[in-house]
């Protein structure tokens, strides 16, 4: 029987001094009741919390340890650049290596430019979107989520869908008109925004294969589509591949689907989960980015060196390992199979959505293809699910609306207790 005394005294303290206690609001566990688990360390596929728990890792930061947590090339790497200092402000040769590396690896990307995090590169290209276009307005799509920045907090996904927050307090007016929405799937509504706003969109930004509303596909020429509208009218189209870049292929969601971005954002992934991100695209595009144009950007710790170093050799590694991907898909579908083999056996009705190694379980009886459909789902059973697995050491995202992101450090062995875990847990429920 694990015990969280530790956790919970730590979480009562931060509390005192931290907003809600956590520096993210999905690290809460207030989607899925109870106290927030404090992790101390990781290695490999596991964790271990400040009570000396472990835990199978099906978060893996939120994607970027792909390779699994404290590999040891990038903490070397990590450890020896730091004895040069951590910061310059100044151009390094690194940042060319790895603007070189993250182009060798991707279609379509004439420049990079790198920022400090996902939200900064979703938030810069559609600043950019905006100046080369000349329009303000933008689509989005439901439950996807770009970052915190006010145009994209209307009607998105990841911890606002979690927390239920539809209307965002501090997003002014001006900003939600300029933000048009439609539900991820629907062809035909954005076709009709489309024409309702014609030659006042700047920009479509989507979550190519959203993961913030649960592990979302694309239907069958859904993003074909949308490239399609984009080109036809003069809109730049954004893929958000803070999550897909990288992970479902060195190519990322583009290679992925054979559909080509006019920008494409990178996020966590890119610095090993470090603080990082990246916007990249058309030459034609992001050479109205200052100092080449006059659509502004600037970051005091843009390119900063520890970040460079580990991005860069964990995705050395990934370009060096032919069969990392297909090593790692593999190990998805087994645990896809898995526990669909144990939820057939419960008569519970359940969705599994999978691409590469991302993966989501919806407890519904329909096909889960948008932000509505994951709303719908007995999501107050996945909450029991959360914590049965977790008391049975496997560590889940605390929220129906978010992805599993598997690490290739997992063995055959650990998606077995995986698994094994989820028929007990069920067991246990269903009861």
């Amino acid at each position: 029987m694990k015990t969280y005394n530790n956790s919970i005294a730590l979480f009562e303290r931060a509390q005192q001094s931290i907003p809600g206690g956590v520096n993210s609001p999905v690290r809460a566990f207030k989607s899925v009741g109870g106290t927030p688990v404090f992790i101390e360390r990781a290695k490999g596929a596991y964790l271990y919390d400040a009570d000396g728990n472990q835990y199978i890792d099906y978060i893996a930061s939120w994607g970027p340890m792909i390779l699994g947590h404290a590999y040891e090339p990038v903490v070397k790497a990590i450890q020896e650049k730091a004895e040069g200092s951590t910061s310059f402000g100044a151009p390094t040769e690194l940042e060319i290596e790895m603007a070189e590396l993250i182009k060798s690896m991707t279609r379509n990307v004439d420049l990079v430019r790198m920022v400090s995090s996902g939200t900064e590169a979703c938030m810069s290209a559609l600043r950019l979107a905006r100046g080369y276009t000349g329009r303000n307005k933008f689509i989005k799509f439901e439950g996807c989520y770009h970052g915190h920045a006010d145009a994209f907090l209307v009607k998105a996904g990841s911890g606002l869908a979690t927390f239920d927050i539809q209307t965002v307090p501090g997003i002014t007016a001006g900003v939600s008109n300029d933000t048009l929405t439609c539900a991820y799937n629907d062809l035909d509504a954005v076709k009709q925004l489309v024409t309702a706003h014609k030659g006042e969109i700047a920009a479509i930004i989507i979550e190519p294969i959203a993961g913030n509303m649960g592990c979302i596909l694309p239907q069958p020429g859904f993003v074909e589509g949308l490239r399609h509208i984009c080109t036809e009218e003069g809109i730049v189209f954004i893929f958000d591949e803070v999550m897909t870049g990288f992970r479902l292929g060195a190519g990322g969601a583009q290679a992925t689907l054979n559909v080509d971005a006019d920008l494409v954002c990178y996020g966590k992934v890119i610095g090993a989960g470090m603080p990082v991100g990246a916007f990249g695209g058309k030459k034609e595009i992001m050479s109205h980015i200052a100092p080449l144009g006059n659509v502004y950007q600037a970051g005091t710790l843009s390119g900063n060196p520890l970040a460079m170093i580990a991005g860069f050799t964990l995705l050395q590694t990934l370009q060096n390992n032919p069969d990392f991907y297909r090593e790692l898909d593999a190990k998805t579908e087994y645990l896809h199979k898995g526990l669909e083999t144990v939820l057939t056996a419960t008569g519970k009705p359940f969705v599994i959505n999978r691409l590469g190694s991302m993966i989501s379980v919806h407890f519904s009886a329909q096909p889960v293809t948008d932000f509505a459909c994951a709303a719908a789902s007995d999501n107050a059973f996945f909450n029991k699910f959360f914590h049965a697995m977790l008391r049975r050491g496997i560590y889940l995202p605390p929220s129906a609306f978010e992805s599993w992101f598997l690490n290739n450090a997992l063995t055959y062995a650990d998606l077995d207790a995986t698994i094994a875990a989820a028929q007990e847990s069920l067991t246990e429920l269903c009861a």
